[in-house]
This record gives C-alpha cells, sequence and structure tokens, in this order.
C-alpha cells in the first residue's frame, strides 16, 4: 500500500477513527500492530512470514543476550540475530547477483560453476526493517539499551506501518519508550501531521511524479542520444526526483505516525544546501547515515587507527552502504564515489583548515556548497543508469558539447530548470530549519494559503502513478 494509492486514503483514516475511540492502551497498540501488518500485505501476504520472523528471532535473541552473564553465549545470541537477519536480506536481495558473481568467476579462473537459477521476489522494505531490528538487538547486546518490556510493543517496533518499507529507520531507544503510556490527543499535533501528510504528497504526486520524473526517463532512457543540453537537465530532473520523492515519503511517515501520538526522527536536512560531503550526509538519509556510522564505520575502527585505515574504513562503509540500496555493481560504485569524495575532504580538511572552516555564509562557503552538490548529482548518473555501459556513455554525453535541446523540448528544460532553481534556492534559504520553524515564522494566514496551494496542486496535478523509489531498495 504507497501513501498516494487511494487504498491508502480510506484506510489511514480508518485507522485513525478506530484507534482514538476510548478503549486499552494494549488494545490500541494491537490495533495498529494488525494494521501495520495489513499495509503490509497489501503488496504481497507471504512476506508477513518474513517480518515473523525477524520479529521472533530478535525478540528471543535479546531476552537470551541479557538473561546470560557469559560473553561467550552473549556473543553467540547475537551472532544469532545477525546471521538471520543479513540470511533473509541476503537471499532475498543478494542471491541473483553473488551467483553472477562467483559464475563469473568462476568462468574467468577455471570451470564454470552452474549455480541454480531462482527468481527471487524482493520483499518490499526488507533493507529497512533488517537494519531497524538489527540495531536493536546490537544495542541490548551493547548495553545501550534497554529491552523491550512486551512483545507487543516489540512488534509494534519492527512493524509500524508508517516508516516499515522506507524509513526512517527508528533506534528502540527512540521508539519504545512511546509504548511506554498512551498518547494524549494533541489538535496542534495532529493538525501538524495532516500538514506533514500533504506537504509530503505534494512533493511526490506533484513535484516528483507530473514535473521532474518523466523528464528523467526520457533523458536516462536514450542517453547516447542526448545533448549536452538534455544531458544536464536529466541529471538535475533526476537529483530533484530522488530527494522529492524520497523525502516526501518521509515526511509522510513521520506525519502519519504524528496523527497517531508517536514521534519520529526527521531524515533530511536541506542536503543539497550542505558544505561539503560530511555535511551531505549529516543531511541526507540521517537514519541510514547514521545506522552506517554507528554500526559499521565505528566498529570498524573509524577515525581511531591512523590516516590510512580511516580512509579505508570511510571506503568500506560507503562502498557497502551502496550496496545496501541496490544489489549491483553500479550502486557499490556510487558508494565509492561518495567514500571518495569523504576522504579527499577529509584531506583537504587536513591540510587546510583556515580555508575549509569558515562560515558558510562568505565565498568560499558558497562555493564549497556549489562544489558539493554539483559532485552529488553527477555522482546520481551511475545510481539511475539501467546499466555500468550507459553509465560512461550519460557521463560522455555531459560533457560532449550541444547546447540545444534535442530529445527534451524547451519546455521540459524550463520546467526542470524551474523545479531545480527553486529547491536550490528553498534549501539554501532554509538549510538550517525545520519545516514546523519556517510554518511558525510564516505564521497561520500564510501556512494555510501554502497547504491550500499544495491541496490544489493534488486535486487539478495529474500524472502517472509512480510507487515510491525507495521501496525497491
Amino acid at each position: 500500500m504507497n501513501f498516494n494509492s487511494p487504498l491508502f486514503f480510506v484506510f489511514f483514516p480508518l485507522v485513525v477513527a478506530l484507534y482514538y475511540i476510548p478503549q486499552s492502551w494494549r488494545s490500541r497498540k494491537s490495533l495498529l500492530l494488525l494494521a501495520s501488518y495489513l499495509f503490509y500485505s497489501a503488496w504481497n501476504p507471504p512476506f508477513i512470514l518474513l517480518l515473523w520472523i525477524s520479529t521472533a528471532v530478535d525478540w528471543w535473541a535479546s531476552r537470551r543476550i541479557v538473561a546470560t552473564t557469559s560473553s561467550q553465549w552473549r556473543k553467540a545470541w547475537l551472532l544469532l540475530s545477525v546471521c538471520v537477519n543479513l540470511g533473509l536480506l541476503g537471499f532475498f536481495k543478494y542471491y541473483g547477483f553473488l551467483a553472477g558473481l562467483v559464475v563469473n568467476a568462476s568462468a574467468y579462473f577455471g570451470p564454470t560453476l552452474h549455480l541454480p537459477a531462482v527468481d527471487v521476489v524482493l520483499p518490499v522494505g526488507i533493507s529497512f526493517y533488517t537494519f531497524q531490528t538489527m540495531s536493536y538487538t546490537i544495542d541490548v547486546y551493547r548495553r545501550r539499551c534497554q529491552p523491550a518490556r512486551a512483545f507487543l510493543d516489540f512488534a509494534l517496533y519492527v512493524t509500524f506501518f508508517p516508516q516499515l518499507v522506507a524509513g526512517p529507520i527508528v533506534r528502540a531507544d527512540a521508539f519504545l519508550p512511546q509504548c511506554a503510556a498512551p498518547p494524549r490527543f494533541d489538535r496542534r499535533a495532529f493538525s501538524w501531521g495532516l500538514c506533514l501528510i500533504v506537504i509530503g504528497l505534494f512533493q511526490k504526486m506533484f513535484l516528483s511524479d507530473a514535473l521532474v520524473a518523466p523528464v528523467a526517463d526520457q533523458a536516462f532512457a536514450r542517453p547516447a542520444s542526448l545533448t549536452s543540453l538534455d544531458a544536464w537537465i536529466g541529471l538535475v530532473a533526476f537529483s530533484a526526483q530522488i530527494f522529492l520523492d524520497f523525502s516526501g515519503y518521509s515526511i509522510c511517515a513521520v506525519g502519519a505516525a504524528l496523527c497517531l501520538g508517536f514521534v519520529l526522527p526527521d531524515n533530511f536536512a536541506s542536503p543539497y544546501a550542505a558544505a561539503g560531503f560530511a555535511d551531505f550526509w549529516r543531511r541526507w538519509h540521517m537514519s541510514l547515515s547514521s545506522w552506517l556510522r554507528d554500526y559499521l564505520y565505528v566498529p570498524l575502527g573509524g577515525n581511531r587507527q591512523g590516516r590510512w585505515r580511516t580512509h579505508v574504513n570511510l571506503m568500506t562503509t560507503m562502498a557497502l552502504g551502496g550496496l545496501w540500496h541496490g544489489a549491483s555493481l553500479r550502486f557499490v560504485f556510487w558508494g565509492i564515489l561518495h567514500g571518495a569524495f569523504l576522504s579527499v575532504e577529509r584531506l583537504f580538511r587536513e591540510r587546510l583548515p583556515a580555508a575549509s572552516a569558515g562560515p558558510a555564509s562568505n565565498v568560499m562557503g558558497l562555493a564549497v556548497r556549489m562544489a558539493t552538490v554539483i559532485l552529488v548529482c553527477l555522482a546520481w548518473v551511475p545510481f539511475r543508469a539501467d546499466s555500468f555501459a550507459n553509465t560512461f556513455v550519460y557521463y560522455e554525453r555531459l560533457f560532449s558539447g550541444g547546447f540545444e535541446p534535442g530529445v527534451l523540448s524547451r519546455l521540459n528544460v524550463l520546467v526542470t530548470g524551474g523545479v531545480g532553481c527553486a529547491l536550490l534556492v528553498a534549501q539554501n534559504l532554509f538549510r538550517d530549519r525545520t519545516l514546523e520553524q519556517i510554518a511558525d515564522a510564516w505564521g497561520g494566514l500564510r501556512w494555510g494559503v501554502a497547504i491550500g496551494v499544495m491541496v490544489l496542486g493534488l486535486v487539478l496535478g495529474s500524472a502517472e502513478a509512480r510507487g515510491f523509489i525507495y521501496f525497491q531498495f
């Protein structure tokens, strides 16, 4: 079930209405758990079994970790949780990819191996809830998180439908305490939650799906036919699309949770106004970047084992972060590009600390921000291209010359350029403000008009129905 599907506009009001009927807190949580399973089963009901396996294994393993005093047994229970979670993720998401690598390697080095062909369907959201449940068990093992008191609370933590399939990836110590007592109905919070859903849907359905997604599709479908202008406009279109799409989902998730009395973390903070790549990853998909930092980069040694090892750890973390996005070398290449950006930036800051430490408002700061957004956009090419070959064809077309539209129309150029410029200006103007702070500054009247315009855009705007981009990850 998508937030932008007609079914959700029936499902969500019904859940909210039933949720606020006077009843016990346990009954309300049970209702949310049932609703979450129904929400997920709208895609493929049998895959609920994977949610149940992950929930049961991590619940049981975490309790055994707390119950035992033996360090070896604690590690054994943690290993069980990690192996089950990564095993399910590895089979459903990476079997075909890894099997292809093994077959190709065997053909090159010796007798060709023939592995069984398995037609594996990727369960929606498996990457997100796998990382979420793993973080719980690891935090319990590290004694940074108290285990859930009730199985119902933990099951709801794993499956809470607003963020189940595309995040934000929520930590247990942020969610489980909210299950302890029923939230009091807050009219202001409920209204703000509805506003966030409107904002998220406007980003997704109008700005992304109707305006820029078709342009990105045209450009990346025929890279060899593009002029340089086509290629750059297509790149701007996809850079805007992936932000508006994924940020739109995250805003809807936060809004839907808020309507139910739960607080989820923000997932984006004006990433295209970042001053450097470390700053970009503090602003883009923040729940994943913090997960990679805390559960991969730091355990690898972080920056505590010398300069050379720090760069290796950065590259490893970002390459695996790229692989998390998809079973393809293109995603690994995207991660390696960002690892290289982070490494070069780190070297630059070590050599020229005075130049890199200036305020973001000065000339140097503006130059850093422009360089950051250009390189981030260039790195989106392998993320969007349909093959490695077309990745490099697209890069070649970006710098091949030709400043007239070829594949794209002049209207495509104007609309995409307008959306891209507006997005860039807005993020730089409001880079250090949340949406709630912006709404408070605008005042009730102007903000009400803005929400009304968005609702009108959703009603009048028409576009091909598209799933959220990050559902495929």
